[in-house]
């Protein structure tokens, strides 16, 4: 009794009447509704496998045809299936010769002699399910090829035993300047400046001793013109063409620390204009809020005279003073800016005021 009940589209190229009859009764005792066509020469199959809409889940091919047979014959076949398997069926014992047909694509050979309904049935489903996983792996692979290639950010694939890089981007090569071909000849030493090389080796070592999932660090990388950029890498095990390798992601932080920088050195001023804002500017102003009163009480013309005078000497020390308060806020905004006093040339956006 039939067990299958997947909807087969089965093409048999066979012209032998009884040999056809035979393959159909078997395909029925394990698949519940085959459907299936007959080619009985080359002919017939090529317009079968040429129809448009017509796609078929497994070929039988009987490889003595009348105007086909042989090696010619599966070569035929095969330019035409489309990644359909082929089941080469044959009354010919030739251990040879069904070495060299798997060597050229078919999924199976088998013997009529030796045929049954079970062998027939097992050898349909293994290569039915041996071609979906293939197809699955190229479609994984080509995402993967798709996700690592057209990357905005430098990824390269590595071997951390030779620490040689396998496999590079294009946003590597147009990032660190080196081609395609000099990075597939290189190591990672190659991309360090030589003082950071022991810390390469020591951090490679710890990684290997104790192996994560996820790494992630900053480091410093040097460009082909000598450029030393501080890269934030991310690091993953990775199987490429079955190494063990790691994946590298590059993402270069330079511009975002040096901006860094530049706000703790711009807060490092403001903190000096602070100290002076409480402090220097504090000596002038307490000196003239002190001699006010005392003018005030004076009946003296000629103390008076001397306590404006201290004023008037405080009053230009506070000038000079907040003078240079105003030049060192101008000089940390545009430092950070490269605007004066922080503004920019921006305009609103239309319809804004």
């Amino acid at each position: 009794m039939p067990g299958e009940k997947k909807e087969y589209q089965i093409l048999v190229v066979e012209d032998n009447p009884g040999d056809f009859t035979l393959i159909e009764d078997f395909l029925f005792e394990h698949i519940e509704a085959p459907v299936i066509i007959q080619a009985k020469n080359f002919k017939e199959a090529k317009e079968n496998l040429t129809k448009e809409h017509c796609r078929f889940d497994i070929i039988l091919l009987d490889i003595s045809l009348p105007d086909y047979n042989h090696e010619p014959l599966i070569k035929e076949i095969m330019d035409l299936c489309q990644d359909v398997p082929v089941i080469v069926l044959t009354g010919y014992a030739d251990f040879t010769f069904g070495v060299r047909s798997l060597s050229l694509g078919i999924s199976d050979y088998l013997l009529k002699d030796d045929l049954t309904s079970m062998s027939l049935y097992k050898s349909i489903i293994y290569s039915v399910e041996r071609k979906k996983s293939i197809a699955d792996l190229k479609e994984s692979e080509k995402r993967y090829s798709d996700v690592f290639h057209f990357s905005p950010l430098p990824m390269w694939i590595v071997d951390l035993n030779t620490l040689r890089f396998l496999d590079v981007n294009q946003a590597t090569t147009d990032h660190y300047g080196y081609t395609r071909k000099e990075l597939l000849t290189m190591t990672m030493k190659d991309m360090r400046p030589a003082e950071d090389i022991p810390d390469l080796e020591r951090r490679i070592a710890e990684d290997k001793l104790s192996p994560r999932p996820y790494i992630r660090r900053i480091v410093p990388h040097q460009k082909k013109n000598g450029e030393v950029i501080n890269a934030e890498i991310q690091i993953a095990p990775f199987e490429y063409k079955g190494i063990k390798a790691h994946i590298v992601i590059a993402n270069d932080i330079t511009d975002r620390l040096n901006y860094l920088k530049a706000i703790e050195e711009q807060n490092e001023k403001f903190k000096e204009i602070s100290w002076m804002q409480s402090h220097i500017v504090r000596a002038p102003l307490a000196r003239i809020m002190g001699l006010i009163p005392l003018i005030n009480t004076s009946d003296n013309e000629i103390e008076k005279q001397t306590m404006l005078n201290y004023i008037t000497l405080s009053a230009n020390e506070l000038d000079d003073i907040i003078k240079n308060i105003t030049d060192k806020t101008i000089m940390a905004n545009y430092e950070i800016t490269g605007q004066p006093n922080g503004s920019t040339n921006d305009k609103a956006p239309h319809g804004e005021g």
